[in-house]
């Protein structure tokens, strides 16, 4: 702790410890003192009382064992959690201290303490909330979740930052093929967050539009999905419908425009890193930094001509928001209307898919996930942001091809009607969701 202490730059900017924590039998915690911050060997042992107990080893080697004990301070009252009124559970709730009372021994009295707390907090009273509707899920199940999210977290936003390049192929743990990697995190990332979504609510429309879309991708066409955008978890909302509905291959394979905050945000690069990726810089972050705008326009380039090979070769298909960001709630009326979509964005997609000489299909995807993880009501440029996780159902439409309305001198009209599209999709499932809850 006397180390963090001269380390609160890096506190200040990373929600997370760096460690390797892997599960095996007992409870231990090793600190070298002259270990940089970001590298201090972290074994934390979780033995429930009451549930099946499993421990937590980095694989350094174990120097004394202590008691795992909740010693965090509580999250903020005036900080709206999902737990609300909900009592969690005396088995999610053990196991929710189990984790947050490791952390805290690694962690406590430092600003990283109250966010990791409030991220488990969220997560384990979700996860309870689905067991008792009847989810598929335990308190190790939801442990282990948590322990690997963290664990990539620190490995890979901290330790050893993972770099994206431009363009990003998804690792789905083929060793051979992706210099040793073993890990699987678009599974990863599915896992973590099915558990939060009200599976039996839920709803996938436009079932016919998505078998119309796969046939030309099959064909060696290219399609692009302009969608409005609510959460973090929009990739993993996409492909657990998908697959849900018998889409698996289309959901593995779908190629997602990111910006620069997945691929640097602490937290959310090992979800990144099991997604095939564009990776850009939005316009509503672009200048925030003007001594980097030219090396984040340079890189826009570069990802442009990235997705003009892609789409050369045909049969790709592309996800993006054209708003530039996640919607976000009114705080007058507390509903969550979609952003409006940038004709540039969208004119740049359409004459990418003529210089590509492949046809090029488009469709309007509507996405109802705002609940699920819910973002912060102010949009902020940097990363870090409070990480909330909700047990809701979720939602996506797919619409019938979207029609070429408007020329050369009209471009706009396509863009208003894609957006009209995906705005009737967006209400069809509101309507669809709130019949189901009933």
């Amino acid at each position: 702790r006397t180390q963090s202490v001269s380390l609160s730059r890096l506190l200040v900017a990373n929600p997370f410890v760096s460690g390797r924590i892997y599960i095996q039998p007992l409870i231990n915690f090793e600190l070298k003192p002259k270990m940089k911050f970001a590298s201090f060997a972290t074994t934390i042992v979780l033995s429930f009382q009451g549930i099946q107990g499993f421990t937590v080893s980095n694989g350094v080697g174990s120097s004394r064992s202590l008691k795992l004990s909740s010693s965090a301070e509580k999250v903020s009252a005036e900080t709206e959690t999902s737990a609300g009124d909900y009592e969690i559970s005396p088995e999610f709730g053990g196991a929710m201290k189990q984790v947050t009372g490791a952390l805290a021994s690694v962690v406590g009295g430092t600003s990283l303490e109250s966010p990791l707390e409030y991220f488990c907090n969220e997560y384990f009273t979700a996860c309870d909330k689905a067991k008792q509707d009847g989810a598929d899920v335990s308190p190790t199940t939801a442990s282990e979740n948590m322990m690997n999210a963290l664990q990539y977290g620190m490995k890979y936003g901290m330790e050893d930052k993972f770099t994206f390049g431009v363009t990003h192929k998804a690792l789905r743990g083929d060793a051979e093929n992706e210099d040793g990697n073993t890990v699987d995190y678009y599974k990863f990332g599915c896992d973590f967050f099915k558990p939060a979504m009200d599976m039996k609510k839920s709803v996938l429309l436009g079932e016919d539009a998505l078998k119309k879309a796969s046939k030309q991708i099959e064909d060696g066409e290219n399609v692009v999905f302009f969608a409005n955008h609510q959460s973090e978890a929009d990739p993993q909302v996409m492909s657990i419908l998908m697959e849900d509905a018998g889409f698996n291959k289309e959901a593995a394979d779908m190629v997602y425009v990111a910006g620069h905050k997945v691929t640097t945000d602490t937290l959310a690069i090992p979800f990144s890193m099991g997604r095939n990726l564009i990776c850009i810089h939005s316009k509503k972050h672009i200048n925030a930094d003007p001594e980097t705008k030219p090396y984040k326009s340079k890189q826009n380039l570069l990802a442009m001509n990235g997705m003009l090979k892609m789409k050369k070769k045909g049969g790709a298909l592309i996800w993006v928001a054209p708003s530039g960001g996640r919607d976000r709630r009114d705080l007058e009326t507390g509903e969550v209307p979609i952003a409006p979509f940038d004709q540039k964005t969208i004119d740049m997609f359409r004459l990418l898919g003529n210089k590509s000489k492949v046809p090029t299909h488009f469709y309007s995807v509507s996405m109802v996930s705002y609940d699920l993880c819910p973002p912060p009501d102010v949009i902020e440029a940097g990363t870090g942001e409070q990480r909330n996780v909700r047990y809701v159902p979720v939602g996506i439409k797919i619409s019938d091809e979207l029609d070429n309305v408007g020329g050369v001198e009209s471009r706009h009209l396509f863009t208003e009607h894609a957006f009209d599209v995906c705005q009737e999709g967006y209400n069809d499932l509101l309507e669809a969701i709130k019949k189901n809850e009933e």
